[in-house]
């Protein structure tokens, strides 16, 4: 048995594996699933300063090797987190981690500092990356100085683990983690979902009410993969990759390419038991390869 655990800024995780924000709901879904605990790290539902309806239906569509998705960020707002959500899952024997977003800055700010109170969330996920909101979400997290400017704040109000979610719809995403590092960040993930859209033909219209969406799944790997690489040569704090990873190969070559963790998304809805399963299969290929620990094999890639 190989040693599997990492850290993440003063974040300690068992394993490399974590949930990605959306979908798994607070983990209290998948419990009968799965054994929480044996999860690195549970990234729960994208949380926001107020009640989000999120958008209208249809929201979500299925495409060849991936899915759309446009819910918008749909949720009780942080102080019916605090109240009822927080203590379900203040026990779960892992780290729960709550993504947190807003429309403005001071949104950002004032969830955060609410979270910040919360002993059992040792961190959060600043999610600067959504494209499905009209206001706020991607918009602060395609320029460098929007990233920075929101993150600074952020910094100041809150005083645990932040990890800070960015956006593979932009020019150079080296650019921008860079700029979130200055700006106090503990680490980054990559990538949140790529702009896309589906289209009816018969009915000639957008399949979503949104017209676009989010993509994810097993498509979108290459261009993620491509992206940890790329800002895990760019900066010094630790790079949690995600997008597309479908199995224990996959997150494998996604620690090789540099990240210090992973995170799973669309495949949780096929298997809600793939998180562990990954975890195992991570272990497996580093006994058969003679490696003691997972951080050996963090950007050990070859070339």
């Amino acid at each position: 048995m190989a040693d599997l655990s990492v850290n993440i800024g003063k974040l300690a995780l068992s394993n490399p594996v974590m949930t990605a924000s959306g979908t798994f709901g607070y983990g209290l879904e998948f419990q009968d699933f799965v054994d929480l605990g044996k999860i690195g790290g549970i990234i729960v539902k994208g949380t926001t300063l107020h009640h989000r309806e999120g958008n209208p239906y249809p929201r979500m569509a299925e495409t060849p090797m991936g899915m759309l998705n446009a819910v918008g960020l749909q949720n009780k707002g942080v102080h019916y987190f605090a109240e009822h959500i927080y203590p379900q899952i203040k026990d779960i024997r892992t780290n729960m981690i709550v993504n947190v977003s807003g429309s403005q800055i001071e949104d950002y700010v004032e969830t955060a500092s609410i979270i910040d109170g919360l002993d059992c969330i040792p961190a959060i996920e600043l999610n600067i990356s959504c494209p499905n909101v009209k206001q706020g979400g991607m918009a602060f997290g395609v320029t460098a100085h929007g990233a920075a400017e929101v993150v600074s704040a952020v910094r100041k109000a809150y005083h645990k683990t932040l990890i800070v979610k960015l956006s593979p719809n932009v020019t150079d995403i080296t650019e921008i983690a860079r700029a979130v590092e200055t700006a106090g960040a503990d680490s980054v993930s990559l990538i949140n979902t790529l702009l896309g859209m589906a289209i009816d033909a018969e009915k000639r219209k957008p399949v979503l009410s949104t017209i676009t969406g989010g993509m994810s799944g097993a498509a979108v790997k290459p261009i993620a993969l491509r992206m940890v690489w790329q800002v895990a040569k760019a900066v010094k704090i630790p790079v949690i990759g995600l997008g597309g990873i479908m199995n224990a190969r996959d997150a494998v070559e996604f620690l090789l390419a540099g990240a210090t963790a992973v995170q799973i998304g669309t495949a949780n809805f096929i298997d809600p038991a793939i998180t562990v399963k990954v975890a195992e299969g991570i272990n497996d290929y580093l006994d058969r390869h003679g490696f003691a620990s997972v951080r050996d094999i963090i950007g050990a890639l070859e070339y």
